[in-house]
């Protein structure tokens, strides 16, 4: 969609709220993922605020209620449905998913239940609350988890973002650690079989025409690991898009993110991480409801790529949301 034909479907006196901030890990991603949707709806010519999420929020929506809020809140107060509940009890139109849709998917090891049962490929994976190590002792549950699963193994919060809290153990003696480090950002820890191959990334986004995914974004970390370093420091990861895939491979990533899209309720904009490893087998690794629009995120990669122009599709998810007012 073009900048004129946002132009020609989105009201001109539409005022248009982007929250960002908030209180997560991830204030500073949310940001500047803010800053850029905000500029990018301005240059298809509507009238944008940006605000910060604070006590007097609610009494701010009340007195001046926006025509739709863009939520770029990321982490677990931003991703978890919380904010979107709010906003549907004051009856205001956003652009996302809706609060059940995004508990489900922040959830990691909930996500990937739903998501095999669609038939997708996911890594075997143990879901341990920081209590079990405690209460039957740390040494004897670890080594039950390398037993079991095996090593490599990605160990991660199950509910965050931007991979902090993330550590692939290469070794027993590495998991102490990893586990302190996923602790750290919440109190349950999910422990992943590593799959080996290339991490791309598939954004799907709907104009209200229904949802397409974008072509995939391939992460190639100069580090090897895609942590929060690589993610949001320029220069650290070499971003190749649309990924080198085949073209049956190519279908297959988009086919799975639509999926993931679909199964868990998602609504207007989603990014599914997937790893293809060395046989062309797609494996879903997590889905974000509230993915970064940072300079070095993968979405606009991929709307690029599409050829598309990020103030129109930013505008036309919008212009959807709008459509379809608020409670919806």
């Amino acid at each position: 969609m073009s900048g004129e034909d946002v132009a020609a479907t989105t009201p001109t006196h539409a005022q248009v709220l982007v929250l960002a901030g908030g209180l997560s890990h991830e204030r500073d991603v949310s940001l500047r993922s803010g800053r850029r949707v905000a500029e990018a709806l301005r240059s298809t010519g509507l009238e944008v605020a940006e605000r910060d999420v604070d006590a007097a929020l609610l009494t701010s929506l009340r007195a001046d209620r926006p025509d739709c809020v863009v939520p770029m809140l990321h982490g677990e107060t931003g991703e978890d449905g919380a904010i979107r509940e709010v906003l549907d009890l004051l009856d205001v139109p956003y652009v996302g998913a809706p609060p059940a849709a995004c508990r489900v998917a922040f959830d990691k090891p909930v996500a990937k239940a739903v998501v095999a049962r669609a038939g997708v490929l996911t890594s075997e994976s143990v879901c341990l609350p920081h209590e079990t190590f405690r209460e039957l002792g740390a040494a004897a549950v670890m080594a039950a988890l390398v037993e079991r699963l095996g090593l490599p193994l990605m160990v991660k919060p199950t509910r965050s973002g931007s991979a902090l809290g993330c550590t692939v153990v290469h070794t027993a003696e590495e998991l102490p650690a990893a586990m302190v480090n996923a602790f750290a950002y919440g109190d349950v820890a999910l422990l992943e079989r590593f799959v080996t191959g290339l991490e791309v990334a598939v954004p799907v986004v709907d104009d209200g025409s229904g949802p397409r995914a974008l072509p995939a974004v391939a992460i190639q970390p100069d580090g090897g690991v895609y942590d929060y370093t690589a993610r949001y420091t320029a220069g650290a990861t070499e971003f190749v898009t649309p990924a080198p895939l085949s073209e049956e491979v190519g279908a297959e990533v988009a086919r799975v993110a639509l999926l993931a899209h679909e199964v868990l309720g998602l609504r207007d904009v989603s990014r599914s991480d997937l790893i293809v490893d060395g046989d062309g087998r797609v494996w879903f690794l997590e889905v974000n409801v509230a993915p970064g629009f940072t300079e070095t995120s993968t979405v606009p990669l991929a709307i690029s790529a599409a050829g598309l122009d990020l103030g129109a599709v930013c505008a036309a998810m919008v212009q959807a949301a709008v459509t379809r007012g608020g409670r919806s």
